[in-house]
């Protein structure tokens, strides 16, 4: 059975439905680095939210740890470089608390717009300050959204029922999200010049750092208004604070901060400043949604293989897993047919898809072959979260190609590996709905069902070969499944491949390589 440990509060619902699909589960809050290194050696899961600092010894310290799941969108507080390394898959929950963090976000404009906070704040000091907080509507106003993902588009939609022009900076976002949303994409420099009201919705990334610094605070508007409901680190503190003193910016919403919590900020001080204490998520409904969701994640992906929202693993999209699954399947054969042939180091590993197979989620095969491949040479474990990288640090490039040209086959899978001194390939695909043959390799048509014992021979075309073969093999007891035999013309180079009911030692391979004319004898298990 399956072990889950959960660091951190998570809706009894979420727990119920990773029980009932049969993991162990176990609630242990307010452990120290210490307390958790020692238990998360027993465990398969961690689910943590934004308290628990998953570190690299933590990480090293879970032998079976398989997944770390962030209930929440951020994973700042997870060592995802050396959950990648160890092979643990690290995925959050990001559309659980959509709502709840668009809603504070169109909060903060309204506060900001009326001067909400202030005008109550004095008037619980018994002050009557009425014409002091004159405010300004949000009919016909500007609203520039940075970030016009799940939660922007979510406070555009809400914006837009104001009378607010919305435009918004997204390079990722295609013109027709733009047509059917009825939103203007505009350039960054544009935006900062236009906006009334900026709110900021994107990852905190290298490229994305302070990207409101000084320099983007003088290109704004006088007058303008600041939301921040992301991420801490967007938006550069020090010159938030100097555009506000310069009255460049008159009023902002804080959620988050570069450092949590913020206790020596000088914004703090500021009285044009709203500030909440990372609340984009703290609403009931969000606290059970993103629980529900990593719930879900991990049960797929720790049971079916599904894998949702990874952070360092290309999604497998649910709806195309059944037909994605058998070409999962012959790639990873693929790449361990091969790499139990490999006898030199690897330069370079290209891998073409032809056919319908260009439309799909081509990632996950590549690496499906990597794991297969890489599994036979390295003595560490290899999977779909660390192949790219161990494959990487080991000076191995790799190629992915696609191909509208097709063969014999509808879908062709073709991996070409480089050594210093050889090329050799082969070719996969599927003749039924879950019938896997290899049909090329080295460029031989060859016919070969990928599984079990696999007797792999190079020789040269002449009689006697195949009944040598037979003779070893009898003589040993071992009863020959399937043969297919691939050669360039008669009497040059040739190979043959023979699927045996058992396994054969070194000493019967060594027994067939005795022959004068096969040059190379391998037992490949698949």
């Amino acid at each position: 059975m399956k072990k889950i440990l959960i660091t951190e509060p998570f809706a009894q619902e979420a727990v119920n439905l990773l029980k009932e699909a049969g993991f162990e589960v176990v609630l242990n809050f307010n452990l120290t680095d210490a307390e958790l290194m020692k238990e998360i050696t027993n465990f398969d899961g961690l689910i943590v939210r934004s308290k628990t600092k998953v570190n690299e010894k933590i990480i090293k310290a879970g032998n079976k740890l398989k997944i770390i799941g962030r209930a929440g969108v951020g994973v700042d507080n997870i060592d995802v470089e050396t959950a990648t390394r160890q092979g643990v898959m690290v995925m959050n929950a990001p559309n659980a608390n959509t709502i709840s963090t668009a809603e504070l976000a169109i909060l903060f404009i309204m506060a900001l717009s009326r001067n909400f906070y202030q005008a109550v704040h004095s008037t619980k000091e018994g002050k009557w300050e009425k014409s002091k907080f004159n405010g300004s509507e949000l009919y016909k106003k500007t609203l520039g959204i940075i970030g016009l993902g799940r939660i922007g588009t979510q406070v555009a939609k809400r914006a837009m029922s104001f009378g607010m022009e919305v435009v918004a900076f997204d390079p990722f976002v295609s013109r027709d999200k733009e047509k059917t949303l009825n939103i203007k994409l505009i350039s960054f420099e544009e935006l900062l010049q236009k906006a009334d009201y900026i709110t900021l919705h994107l990852a905190l990334t290298k490229e994305s750092y302070h990207l409101l610094n000084e320099e983007a605070f003088k290109k704004m508007k006088t007058g303008v208004r600041i939301v921040n409901c992301a991420r801490g680190g967007i938006i550069d503190e020090e010159a938030l604070f100097n555009a506000i003193k310069e009255k460049k910016v008159i009023g902002c919403g804080l959620d988050v901060f570069e450092k949590e919590p913020p206790l020596n900020s000088p914004l703090l001080k500021l009285s044009e400043v709203i500030i909440t204490p990372h609340l984009g998520a703290s609403t009931q409904e969000a606290q059970v949604n993103v629980s529900l969701q990593m719930a879900k994640q991990f049960k797929n992906a720790l049971l079916n293989e599904v894998i949702d929202n990874s952070i360092n693993c290309p999604t497998i999209d649910s709806s195309i897993l059944a037909t994605m699954q058998p070409y999962i399947t012959i790639s990873e054969k693929m790449g361990s047919f091969q790499g139990q042939l490999t006898e030199e180091s690897i330069e370079k590993i290209e891998i073409t898809y032809t056919g319908d197979l260009t439309n799909n989620q081509t990632q996950i095969l590549t690496l499906s072959f990597l794991k297969g491949f890489l599994a036979c040479i390295i003595p560490s474990t290899v999977n779909y979260v660390n192949a790219m990288l161990v494959a990487k640090e080991r000076g191995i490039k790799v190629v992915e190609k696609h191909s509208n040209y097709q063969e014999d086959f509808p879908n062709l899978i073709t991996a070409e590996i480089t050594t210093p001194n050889t090329k050799s390939s082969v070719s996969g695909t599927l003749l039924g709905k879950n019938d896997l043959r290899i049909v090329k390799i080295n460029g031989y048509r060859v016919d070969v069902y990928p599984s079990g014992h696999l007797l792999f021979c190079m020789n040269v075309d002449k009689p006697g070969v195949v009944s040598h073969i037979s003779s070893v093999l009898t003589e040993v007891g071992v009863n020959i499944a399937n043969m297919t035999v691939g050669r360039e013309a008669a009497g040059g180079q040739a190979l043959i491949v023979l699927n045996i009911d058992n396994t054969i030692s070194k000493e019967v391979l060594l027994k067939i390589k005795e022959n004068p004319i096969i040059t190379k004898a391998v037992l490949v298990e698949l």
